[in-house]
């Protein structure tokens, strides 16, 4: 039986109901500019990547909803690839820097999702997650209310998210602001 997907759905009204992500915090948490290439897993239509792109070479947004991605070809100068985050298909040590916004609690596997993150970031690159903070009090709210509306969420905690990075070489740190955590992970050589 196939899955309703509720991004499909969404996609064509995504962009106008969206919170603008501020570019300028995402920069420095990603520090850019970099030169080098930016992958968005579970990019959508791409509203959140599209506002870096005079900061890094070139951008890739991964995401596994066809009507997000359709969305995204709109946007110039971004390459969509339909794939879910479990199984990116690219290269070792592919993409410089590595984003993932409020997407990590809709995924099947954040484990196996962690782990495709890491393996494609480049050593002495960084990935940046951005999620609701489930311990405030509007994202209990939230999260029970994607429950109901059957969106396969589950959000976790940024400890949670930072343990997933369990590599010798992983410095992962946390930054909250509001409802938002980021959790940054950078991946130092060797």
């Amino acid at each position: 039986m196939a899955h309703f997907n509720h991004f499909d759905f969404l996609a064509p009204f995504y962009d106008r109901f969206m919170k603008p992500m501020d570019p300028a915090r995402m920069c420095a948490l990603a520090n850019l500019p970099v030169s080098g290439n930016l992958l968005d897993v579970g990019g959508g239509t791409g509203l959140k990547a599209y506002m870096l792109r005079d900061w890094v070479t070139g951008i890739v947004i991964a995401d596994s909803s066809m009507g997000m991605l359709a969305q995204a070809t709109k946007k110039t100068g971004l390459i969509t690839v339909c794939s879910n985050s479990e199984e990116l298909p690219f290269e070792n040590e592919s993409f410089e820097r590595v984003i993932m916004v409020d997407a990590f609690h809709h995924v099947y596997d954040y484990h196996a999702t962690s782990n495709e993150l890491w393996r494609v970031v480049k050593p002495c690159g960084r990935i940046v997650i951005e999620e609701p903070d489930i311990q405030t009090l509007p994202v209990k709210i939230m999260a029970i209310v994607e429950k109901l509306a059957l969106m396969r969420s589950h959000v976790v905690s940024p400890l949670t998210i930072r343990n997933c990075f369990p590599y010798s070489n992983a410095v992962a740190n946390i930054e909250r602001e509001g409802s938002i955590s980021w959790v940054v992970i950078d991946k130092q050589s060797g």
